[in-house]
């Protein structure tokens, strides 16, 4: 049996994208804490037979003092837990929870979820990618989400060698799978996420409008606004915004296709549940969506920032017959089946930890 130690900044990095894996690290006998800031939904993560410890982390912040103290809770976690091994994901984490790892000799595994701040050139990017590679010096391995991102740390210096790419978080299959492809002529194109800027929701919101005068689209939003951004889509008659909800299925399953103009991402993983529920996808051509679909066959892309190439791909889905709709949705399945199956994830990590 190990002791293991799992850092996240935010409870949904672990209920969304990581149950599974907890689940099988405390099934194969080990003793597994995760480290979130406090959450309602800490209970579901002990329901999985893992133990939670409260360790705040401010998701955004960059007030020095802050990341000062997350360093130093940090260190005192891991001299009270004294854990076999380490599990790290997202950006603080990666970069503090390394840091503290590294300074104590414990073993840690790094995952790279998203550049986040990191892809932005500047003064920010700079201090980022130098604690990137402090927080990645003695790591085991630092996984990546997707081929571009690997390719930028290694370029930049921040990652030598011990790295590996998975594909994503990878898709729970049985959790997500085929849904029978809506009937209604009325196309219901889907967006899930968070409505900030980088997801693209201003050029989404600013093509949706063009779609107003149309009776056959109509555009579904699933999700909240955050970090002071404002909805770009009040008052749309056309769009309806439902706000957050765990378990998307639902709206999965009443879209004819999943949208996401985002900016940056590590590996979409709303684009691969949709995929993998038999859904059209429409998405950014940047890496981690543009790996998430087959040009023309599964999907169709868009330039990011760009509303009239956005517009280009949903007018290419809306020429589509029902038929070849659902015959896309059907070749996603076989793509996500086969190539981001959350069980190879969960496989990868296995062999790092029983190096």
């Amino acid at each position: 049996m190990k002791k293991i130690l799992i850092l996240a900044n935010d409870v949904t990095t672990i209920l969304q994208f990581r149950s599974e894996l907890v689940k099988a690290l405390v099934e194969d006998g080990n003793e597994v804490l995760v480290s979130i800031p406090k959450s309602e939904r800490a209970s579901e993560i002990e329901a999985l037979g893992a133990s939670v410890v409260e360790t705040e982390v401010s998701r955004h912040g960059t007030n020095p003092i802050k990341e000062l103290a997350l360093l130093r809770a940090y260190k005192r976690l891991l001299k009270e837990q004294g854990p076999d091994i380490v599990l790290t994901f997202t950006i603080k984490p990666n970069v503090y929870g390394g840091m503290a790892c590294g300074s104590l000799k414990i073993p840690y595994v790094a995952n790279v979820t998203g550049l986040g701040v990191v892809g932005d050139a500047g003064l920010m990017q700079k201090i980022m990618l130098a604690l990137y590679k402090r927080g990645c010096k003695k790591a085991r391995c630092v996984f990546f989400q997707n081929k571009s991102n690997m390719e930028f740390f290694q370029k930049t210096g921040v990652v030598k060698g011990k790295t590996q790419l998975l594909p994503g978080s990878g898709v729970n299959v049985e959790r997500f799978s085929y849904l029978e492809y809506p009937e209604d002529p009325k196309a219901n194109i889907v967006f899930v996420g968070r409505i900030i800027k980088d997801k693209g929701v201003f050029e989404l919101a600013e093509v949706a409008k063009k779609y107003s005068d149309n009776p056959n689209v109509k555009f579904t939003i699933v999700g909240t606004v955050e970090y002071g951004s404002e909805n770009p889509f009040d008052g749309m008659s056309n769009v309806e915004c439902v706000g957050f909800h765990k378990d998307v299925r639902p709206y999965i399953k009443d879209a004819h296709a999943i949208i996401l103009p985002s900016y940056h991402e590590g590996m979409a993983n709303v684009l691969l549940e949709g995929a993998a529920s038999g859904r059209v996808i429409l998405a950014s051509k940047i890496p981690g969506c543009e790996e998430t679909f087959d040009e023309g066959v599964t999907g169709f892309g868009f330039e990011p920032k760009n509303e009239d190439s956005l517009k280009q791909a949903i007018d290419k889905f809306l020429e589509l017959t029902n038929e070849q709709k659902c015959e896309m949705g059907k070749a996603g399945i076989k793509k996500v089946e086969e190539q981001f199956n959350r069980k190879i994830v969960i496989e990868k990590y296995f062999e790092q930890i029983n190096n």
